[in-house]
């Protein structure tokens, strides 16, 4: 069974991206989408994308993000909420995260307080 939760997980990498800010690029304000999300510039304020999002090596969050699942390849600044959020080896978090699920890979920095629990279905 965890071949296929691990699978799962991985499946996120694969979405089809309907929203990409690309590295250079620099949003000020709220950025609000509602599909699969990649994030390689920077958003200085809150960032509510329905589905999932990837933030990548280059990317930077400065404020809040809510959606369903997450992978942390890059910086945030602010608080997490999501149903499943992974960070990886070149993900840095500051800030309190609320999920049901997380993931760490080794070297991953967190510095916040965490949150777990299954009710976060409603994102």
């Amino acid at each position: 069974m965890g071949v296929f939760s691990k699978k799962n997980k991985i499946a996120l990498d694969l979405q089809a991206i309907s929203t990409l800010l690309s590295e250079g690029s620099t949003i000020t304000g709220n950025l609000d989408a509602p599909a699969f999300t990649r994030i390689d510039g920077h958003v200085i304020g809150d960032v509510h994308i329905d589905e999932g999002m990837i933030l990548g090596e280059k990317g930077t969050i400065e404020g809040n993000i809510t959606t369903k699942e997450m992978i942390v390849y890059g910086t945030v600044n602010g608080g997490i909420r999501v149903q499943s959020l992974e960070i990886k080896s070149t993900g840095k978090i500051t800030g309190d995260i609320e999920t049901g699920t997380l993931m760490v890979e080794p070297g991953g920095v967190y510095n916040g307080r965490l949150t777990m629990s299954s009710k976060h279905s409603d994102q």
